[in-house]
């Protein structure tokens, strides 16, 4: 890119020629119409704007601010709102520019009556980007139709420690799942017309102590090879449109006022052109939490130079503290024209700038047939069976204790960004919007015949374990026990996960584990569910001498996500969901990731075992898969894709989808190299005694590292490769030798690998 103000069209050229002063910045902040004392973004109550809204817009306005997403209004009349103001603005200001709206879509728009999908986590648990593109086209379509331009979406943070409480907003621990499935969302939401914005640039969820808003301190080469892939897979193959940085400070360095992040990294290596937007009110945080500015225009001008475009939610730095730095003579008022070309040009090709706005739907459906059909299957797609002692799929039987405090809570299926969790929690008493069956509901659907009695048992937090024993009073009195445990997400210590809820230990919350255990010792067989937003150290209920039947995790699997656990529980649905972290052994072995070198793993020199109870990629079935036979050349050129065949084989006596992932790891490197590597994966169904030969198609950029230069490079020498049902199990092993020089990853070079079923028997991908 470049930072000539010659750049853009004609027209935007034009348009910033006649601005003045103020005119030019009001287009670099948005304005939270609705914004009071709740608390739905960091000290969101302390930094409360008091300019009057007419006086905020006189010279027009860059962004109107969660719209729809900060109460529950209904979107119909709110649209005849928006539609109002969008004209207003047009008329009454002298340029006439309408705003971009822009709203969270972390789990579906979050506004009300909105349908609500599945957290991230859950989609990394499908390992299926193409259904999660459908999501995101279903969900971009709705923003669109009530004039919605911008989504706050996706999170490409890499889990690095789960005790961080915004593990549930995150696709995964692996940066190429990361990628691929965020780059996935990307292409969906931006096909229906709506700008995608990258968050959080970058390193965010490296906090030390996984405390939200604490220092990281990862190196180059943890930045170059785990935290910025994700964000070049979605910039560079899936042409994400905007981006939204980190509240981090990296080795003391706030990336909100970082010209190396934003500009050397984003704008320059990774070639983004389009405008950045601030987290909310993180240009403010330059002076109230890092201490780097010692007023709010010092702030203006270090994240404005650094290349934060607009501020979001408010104007609280870039308004009059900014126009006051250039009036006088700080600042020069050419620092403000790039920003403001960035904004005009992402205004003029939203189409913005020709709208009229005469007509405002009057009547929307945000929650209709087919978003509760993309909801279902991904929630089905996402769900883990982590154990099974042969109870499941449960069959028919008369009487079915479902115990615990998720048992009947519509909002435990949901995530932190829900519009449930998220919003309607300061609002107690108002409805949903949407149907929310709970497994309660779901299992006596399932099960017509049987009697369901629901105890919860005890709290989700709390040490009340008076309930416990009408729990094992109904246990004892059943055939079957479904108990349900967990998390509830909130922000900022309401809830046991989400923004701001860090924990420093990975038991399940309050007396939750004492119910379990309490439970089995009744000798009623016991499927356990987990709904939470982070793995938790649950090797007791996997490998303990007294232990479930059976063990279901699902990372809050959205308005659908009750009907989707009922049908594994019957055997209707077939369980297909691959951990996209790795499930923990316990918070002292934390931070781990299966990402790590020899020297990351368990050793002889220490007492210490930071071996997962689970690994990535794990998931059961209630069929089973072989992989047998992989083949890749013996040698090939550091700068060629690498061709990589495997046969899968359905084993079992019913139709499933297996995940074929690709492993490699680098024998010999100039920097150490992680003991296993995700380079490729491919979802597949296949029919019982069905078989398929699956092929990779692998850039040589998956093979890329930074070396002891820092640049990331393919470099010669020998990587093993295997596939197998996780990162732990080498199933079937092959080699290649990479030959030639060290080859020094391009630009545009693509970063996704692809995958084809060349040979078909009877196999189709899912």
């Amino acid at each position: 890119m470049t930072d000539s103000l010659t750049q853009g069209s004609a027209r935007v050229r034009d348009l910033l020629a006649q601005m003045t002063l103020d005119e030019k910045a009001a287009q670099l902040v948005g304005y939270w119409v609705d914004q009071g004392g709740e608390v739905v973004a960091p000290l969101a109550d302390e930094m409360v704007t008091t300019t009057r809204y007419a006086d905020a817009t006189a010279h027009g306005l860059g962004h109107l601010t969660r719209v729809y997403g900060t109460r529950a209004v209904d979107p119909v009349e709110r649209a005849g709102w928006l539609w109002q103001e969008q004209r207003r603005l047009k008329a009454e200001t002298r340029l006439g520019i309408p705003a971009i709206v822009h709203e969270e879509c972390l789990t579906g728009l979050a506004a009300w009556k909105a349908a609500t999908f599945p957290t991230p986590l859950a989609w990394g648990a499908s390992f299926d980007p193409e259904l999660v593109a459908e999501m995101a086209e279903a969900i971009g379509a709705s923003m669109r139709e009530l004039g919605v331009h911008q989504g706050l979406a996706p999170v490409l943070d890499v889990i690095r420690d789960p005790r961080w409480g915004r593990v549930d907003e995150c696709i995964g621990e692996d940066p190429y799942l990361v990628g691929t499935v965020g780059t996935a969302y990307v292409r969906g939401l931006q096909s229906s017309g709506v700008d995608a914005t990258l968050k959080h640039f970058v390193g965010y969820s490296a906090s030390q102590a996984a405390r939200n808003h604490a220092p990281i301190h990862a190196g180059p080469r943890e930045l170059a090879d785990v935290f910025l892939p994700p964000f070049e897979m979605a910039l560079r193959d899936g042409g994400a449109r905007s981006v939204m940085n980190s509240y981090a400070e990296i080795d003391g360095e706030p990336v909100a006022a970082s010209g190396h992040y934003l500009g050397d990294v984003l704008r320059g290596s990774l070639g983004f052109a389009g405008p950045v937007v601030s987290d909310y009110f993180s240009v403010a945080f330059l002076q109230s939490t890092h201490g780097v500015a010692a007023d709010l225009g010092e702030a203006a001008e270090l994240a404005l130079r650094a290349g934060i475009d607009v501020e979001l939610p408010t104007g609280d730095a870039y308004a009059a503290p900014l126009l006051q730095r250039v009036r006088d003579g700080i600042l020069d008022e050419s620092v403000l024209d790039l920003a403001v070309l960035r904004v005009l040009e992402q205004k003029e090709r939203l189409g913005l700038l020709d709208e009229t706005f005469d007509t405002a739907p009057t009547e929307i459906d945000l929650d209709a047939p087919r978003h509760r059909d993309l909801a279902r299957r991904l929630a089905a797609e996402s769900v883990v069976l982590l154990s099974n002692d042969g109870v499941l799929p449960a069959a028919p039987v008369r009487r079915i204790a479902l115990i615990g405090p998720n048992a009947d809570s519509s909002d435990a299926l949901m995530g932190c960004y829900s519009f449930v969790n998220h919003v309607l929690a300061h609002h107690p008493g108002t409805p949903a919007g949407i149907e929310i069956p709970t497994l309660k509901d779901a299992l006596r659907a399932e099960y017509p015949d049987a009697a369901v009695e629901t105890v919860a048992g005890c709290d989700v937090e709390g040490d009340d374990p008076s309930g416990i024993a009408e729990a094992v009073a109904a246990a004892r009195g059943a055939e079957l026990t479904v108990v349900v445990v967990g998390d509830r997400a909130g922000l900022f210590g309401r809830g046991t996960v989400g923004e701001g809820n860090d924990v420093d230990d990975l038991e399940l919350p309050g007396v939750q584990r004492q119910l379990v255990q309490e439970v089995i010792a009744t000798g009623t067989p016991v499927v356990m569910v987990v709904l939470s937003g982070r793995p938790y150290a649950i090797g007791w209920a996997l490998d303990g001498v007294e232990r479930p039947a059976a063990v279901l995790q699902a990372f809050f699997p959205g308005e659908e996500g009750a009907d989707a656990i009922a049908g594994i529980v019957s055997g209707r649905t077939v369980p297909s969901g691959r951990l996209p972290v790795s499930l923990p052994r316990s918070a002292g072995a934390q931070p781990f990731t299966y990402l790590h070198p020899k020297l990351g793993g368990r050793s002889d020199i220490t007492s210490a075992d930071p071996t997962p109870v689970r690994s990535f990629g794990f998931g059961l079935s209630y069929t089973t898969f072989s992989h047998e036979d992989i083949e890749v050349a013996e040698q090939s050129a550091t700068t060629d894709a690498l061709t990589v065949s495997v046969t899968v084989r359905n084993t079992g006596r019913v139709a499933g989808a297996d995940v074929v992932q690709l492993y490699g790891h680098d024998v010999v490197g100039s920097t150490t190299r992680p003991v296993a590597q995700l380079l490729a994966y491919h979802r597949i169904t296949l029919g019982a005694g069905e078989s398929a030969r699956v092929r990779f198609e692998v850039p040589a950029s998956r093979f890329a590292y930074a070396g002891r230069d820092a640049r990331r490079a393919v470099e010669p020498g020998r990587v093993d490769l295997w596939v197998g049902p996780s990162s732990a199990d080498r199933e079937t092993v092959a080699s290649v030798e990479f030959t030639g020089p060290v080859h020094v990853i391009d630009r545009d070079e693509p970063r996704i690998a692809t995958a084809d079923v060349v040979t078909l028997v009877g196999a189709t991908s899912a």
